[in-house]
């Protein structure tokens, strides 16, 4: 779990079909961390998401898992290295749906020989889902590090549909066997 922001003000929890979160803001109302609950890995039944009426985050990340949101609109203050904002920034822009490679978004920051600073900022990246680190993949397509495991970044990606859900890649590669 990552570390706890010194200038915290306010702490919401989250529950989602993958798990509980919990988010962190700034005191002018910026969303500082949102993470994962690693204590709480069960995929087997999916959580109720909480909509409080007065957070925005909870409803735009209950929408997300409903198919209904591809983009947010909370302010976000990530405290960070210049480097590591900067990647993060990037982040945001990869569109839902798609993935690059660690390489690939140390080309897009200007320093292609980044990519061991890219995978830590990326590996330290305070914000899940809204700065989306889950869409960064291996060179070879492979699903690398996440912070709230790799399970979690599989099914982010299927929600997306940047990546075919298990079931059907199970019965495709069978599939492709038997021909």
């Amino acid at each position: 779990m990552a570390r706890k922001s010194l200038i915290s003000v306010r702490e919401e929890p989250i529950s989602t079909p993958l798990g509980a979160m919990r988010a962190e803001y700034a005191p002018d109302g910026g969303l500082l961390r949102l993470e994962f609950m690693l204590s709480d890995m069960e995929f087997g039944a999916a959580s109720p998401i909480i909509h409080p009426k007065d957070s925005a985050l909870a409803f735009q990340i209950g929408e997300y898992f409903a198919g209904a949101r591809r983009d947010f609109d909370i302010p976000l203050a990530p405290e960070g290295t210049t480097f590591q904002r900067r990647v993060w920034e990037e982040l945001r822009r990869i569109p839902c749906g798609q993935t690059l490679s660690y390489a690939e978004l140390a080309q897009r920051i200007g320093d292609p020989r980044a990519v061991r600073a890219v995978a830590r900022a990326n590996a330290l990246n305070p914000i899940a889902i809204l700065i989306p680190c889950h869409r960064v993949i291996g060179s070879d397509g492979t699903l690398t590090g996440y912070a709230g495991g790799l399970e979690r970044k599989a099914r982010l990606l299927e929600l997306e549909g940047a990546l075919v859900p298990r079931e059907r890649r199970q019965i495709s590669l069978f599939s492709e066997l038997k021909s």
